[in-house]
C-alpha cells in the first residue's frame, strides 16, 4: 500500500484578496510546504539555542569569538563567491515596504539597490504579505503603472536600465504566518516570503540578467546562517535554478552575529553578497542579551547613541575589514530622516548630518549605504561618489589598520552620555505612535521627521524596560520607574487625543499600542520581540 500523499499547505482564517491566485498558486504552495516540512524542525532548535545563549550570558556579562570556529577566521583562503554584474554596484541603497506606491517610487528612485521589506518596514497582514508579492512580480513584468486615487498622480517605472536592483527582504525565523498551515501548524513567516518570491521570481529575474537576492534579518549566529544556505541550495535544485545563483546580504544587527561575521559569510560562501549595518536592531540586541550585566551595559537616550560611539565604531570597522577581506560588500547603515516640505531650516540641518554620515562611511570603507527616501538619494550618492569615483566598489581596500577585541563590542560603558528624562519620553512617544500604526497595517512610519519601523520600537520599548530594571535616575532628579512610565505614557495618550480630535483618536487604536508598550517595557518577564504579541492583535 502506498504512502499517504503529504497533506498540503491550508490557508487559515484570511479573507480573499484580489489577484490571490497569482501568488498562491498549487504548485507555489506546494513548495512553501516542502520548505516547511524540511527546515522547520531545524528553525525551532535553533530559536532554543538562542534562548541557551542568552541565558548564559545573563550568567556571565560577557561574549568572545567562538573558539571552534577559529580555523575558520584563521584561514587566508577562502572567499565568498563574486557578484553578478547586478551587484557589483551598491553605492546607494533605499529601503521601503512593497506596496505599489513604494514599489514604483523606489525602483525609480536612483538608488542603486531597492531593499523590497516584508520585514521591519511591513506590518505582517495578510494583504501585506500577498499583494506585497503581487507587485514585486507586476514589476518584473511592467504591469505595475498606476494613478492614486487620492492624488490623482500617476506612477509609472522608467526604462529598465534605470532601475534600482531588488533584494527582497523576508521575515526573520522567530516570526509565523498565521494564515498558512501545515497539518495544523504555522509555517515561519521566513519560508513563506522566500518560498513564494523565490518561486515565482528566480527564473523571470534571471531572464531580465539579474537575480533572486535577498537581505536576511536577525539573524544570530552562524548555524542560523548555515540554515538559510541549506534552503537555498534544496531551492535552486528543487526548482532547477543553478546552483549560486542566489546572493545573500546578511544583517548584522545583533550583538552575538557581530562576534561570527567571518563565520557567517563562511557558511554563506557560495550565496554571499555582504554583510550590513544596522543601527537600531543591534542596539536593542545589545539591552535584550546583557539586560542582567549592571549599570556598564545601560545604553543613554537612542539618538545619543551615533556610529561615532567606541563600541559602534568598533563594529563598523570589523565589519568592513571583515567584508572585504572575504570579498563581499560591506553596506552601512540607513539615513532615515524624512525631508519636511514646510521647513527648509530643519532640512539643511537634517541633511548636513546625513552628509556627515554617509562621508564617514565612505571613508571608512563601506561599499555603498542606506537611506529611507528618495530626497536623500543625492546626498548618500555624493559621498560615495567622491570616494568610489567610476569604482563600482572598494572591497580592495582591506583595512588591516583594524584591530578590535572582543572586549571592545560590548564596551558601552565608554559612551558618557546618560539616560534622560526627555530620551524616556520620546522613547515613549515613538513607541505608542509606532505601534498604533503597526496595528493598522503600517511598516515604514514618519514620526517627527524620522522614517521609524520595527527596530525603531524595540530599542524604544528596550530602554524603557532597561532604564526602569537598572533604577536609572535622571537629571531632573526624577528615578526611572512603572508609575513614571505609566505617567508619561497617559499624558501621551492625552497628547494625542487633543492633537487628533475625539473622532480621528477614537478610529485609531492608540488605546490598544499604549497598552501594548507598557505591558512589553514594564513586565518583568523580557518579550524577546515585540512584534510577537503585537501579531496576536493584529487584524488582517
Amino acid at each position: 500500500m502506498s504512502a499517504p500523499a503529504p497533506s498540503p499547505l491550508a490557508i487559515v482564517d484570511a479573507e480573499p484578496l484580489p489577484r490571490q491566485e497569482e501568488v498562491l498558486t498549487e504548485e507555489a504552495l506546494a513548495f512553501v510546504a516542502a520548505l516547511h516540512r524540511r527546515f522547520t524542525p531545524r528553525r525551532d532548535e535553533l530559536l532554543a539555542r538562542r534562548a541557551e545563549r542568552r541565558a548564559e550570558i545573563a550568567r556571565t556579562s560577557t561574549l568572545d569569538f567562538l573558539p571552534e570556529t577559529a580555523a575558520i577566521r584563521a584561514d587566508d583562503s577562502w572567499r565568498v563567491a563574486p557578484s553578478p554584474a547586478a551587484l557589483e554596484d551598491r553605492r546607494v541603497e533605499i529601503t521601503g515596504p512593497t506596496d505599489r506606491k513604494m514599489t514604483v517610487n523606489a525602483l525609480n528612485s536612483g538608488a542603486r539597490v531597492w531593499l523590497a521589506d516584508f520585514e521591519d518596514a511591513s506590518a505582517p497582514t495578510w494583504e501585506n504579505v500577498i499583494l506585497g508579492q503581487l507587485n514585486l512580480t507586476d514589476a518584473y513584468t511592467r504591469r505595475i503603472d498606476f494613478t492614486d486615487p487620492v492624488s490623482g498622480k500617476s506612477y509609472a517605472l522608467k526604462d529598465a536600465a534605470e532601475l534600482a536592483t531588488v533584494v527582497m527582504r523576508p521575515r526573520g525565523w522567530h516570526l509565523n504566518e498565521r494564515h498558512l498551515q501545515v497539518d495544523g501548524e504555522e509555517v515561519p513567516g521566513a519560508l513563506v516570503d522566500f518560498g513564494l518570491y523565490f518561486f515565482h521570481n528566480a527564473q523571470r529575474l534571471l531572464d531580465l540578467g539579474k537575480g533572486p537576492y535577498f537581505y536576511l534579518p536577525k539573524t544570530e549566529s552562524h548555524l542560523e546562517a548555515r540554515l538559510w544556505n541549506d534552503v537555498f541550495v534544496f531551492a535552486q535544485d528543487h526548482l532547477g535554478i543553478p546552483q549560486g545563483t542566489i546572493r545573500a546580504t546578511v544583517l548584522i544587527e545583533t550583538i552575538t552575529a557581530a562576534y561570527e561575521m567571518e563565520e557567517i559569510l563562511y557558511e554563506l560562501r557560495d550565496h554571499a553578497s555582504g554583510l550590513n549595518a544596522g543601527r537600531w536592531d543591534y542596539l536593542f540586541s545589545i539591552v535584550k542579551n546583557f539586560r542582567d550585566g549592571g549599570t556598564r551595559f545601560v545604553l543613554p537616550d537612542r539618538n545619543a547613541v551615533t556610529m561615532t560611539a567606541p563600541f559602534m565604531r568598533a563594529y563598523t570597522e570589523l565589519l568592513v575589514r571583515t567584508c572585504h577581506k572575504r570579498g563581499a560588500h560591506a553596506i552601512g547603515g540607513m539615513a532615515a530622516f524624512i525631508p519636511s516640505r514646510r521647513d527648509a531650516e530643519v532640512n539643511k540641518v537634517a541633511f548636513e548630518k546625513v552628509r556627515a554620515d554617509k562621508d564617514r562611511e565612505a571613508n571608512d570603507g563601506f561599499d555603498g549605504s542606506w537611506v529611507a527616501h528618495p530626497d536623500l538619494v543625492p546626498i548618500a550618492l555624493e559621498s560615495f561618489d567622491r570616494v568610489l569615483g567610476e569604482r563600482p566598489n572598494q572591497k580592495d581596500r582591506l583595512r588591516e589598520d583594524v584591530h578590535v577585541e572582543a572586549a571592545d563590542l560590548i564596551a558601552v560603558d565608554s559612551l558618557d552620555a546618560k539616560p534622560t528624562y526627555p530620551g524616556l519620553v520620546n522613547a515613549v512617544q515613538v513607541g505608542i505612535r509606532y505601534i498604533e500604526a503597526w496595528l493598522r497595517g503600517l511598516g515604514a512610519v514618519a514620526i517627527f521627521n524620522l522614517m521609524e519601523d520595527a527596530a525603531t520600537a524595540e530599542i524604544s520599548r528596550s530602554q524603557i524596560w532597561q532604564w526602569i530594571n537598572a533604577g536609572v535616575e535622571f537629571e531632573n532628579g526624577l528615578k526611572a520607574t512603572p508609575e513614571l512610565a505609566r505617567e508619561v505614557a497617559a499624558d501621551e495618550l492625552a497628547n494625542i487625543r487633543a492633537e487628533l480630535g475625539e473622532e480621528a483618536f477614537a478610529a485609531g487604536h492608540w488605546q490598544q499600542a499604549h497598552d501594548l508598550l507598557l505591558e512589553v517595557a514594564l513586565d518583568e518577564d523580557y518579550a524577546d520581540f515585540l512584534t510577537l504579541p503585537a501579531y496576536r492583535l493584529l487584524r488582517g
